[in-house]
């Protein structure tokens, strides 16, 4: 359910972007913390899941996975971009 909850929150931001430049969203690239609890593989799942019939739906996804569980964001899942075709 937290997975959920995230993806919620990472589709509302990449949809702002898409209607923001008023396009549709063709590429994300996101960061996993080091201590996101989630593997990249389950992510990209819940991306696929998540993105069906939205703007991002045929988006490509890029993760990045961290190794620092020192760094301030190690616990967080950050959207770092997002491609947009207008």
């Amino acid at each position: 359910m937290h997975e959920f909850s995230l993806m919620k929150d990472l589709l509302r931001k990449m949809e702002n972007i898409a209607a923001e430049h008023g396009g549709k969203i063709t590429g994300v690239r996101v960061r996993l913390g080091a201590l996101a609890h989630i593997s990249a593989d389950h992510f990209r799942e819940h991306f696929v899941q998540g993105t069906r019939g939205t703007c991002a739906e045929s988006a490509t996804l890029e993760i990045e996975v961290g190794e620092d569980i020192n760094e301030p964001h190690a616990q967080e899942i950050l959207l770092e971009s997002v491609e947009v075709d207008s």
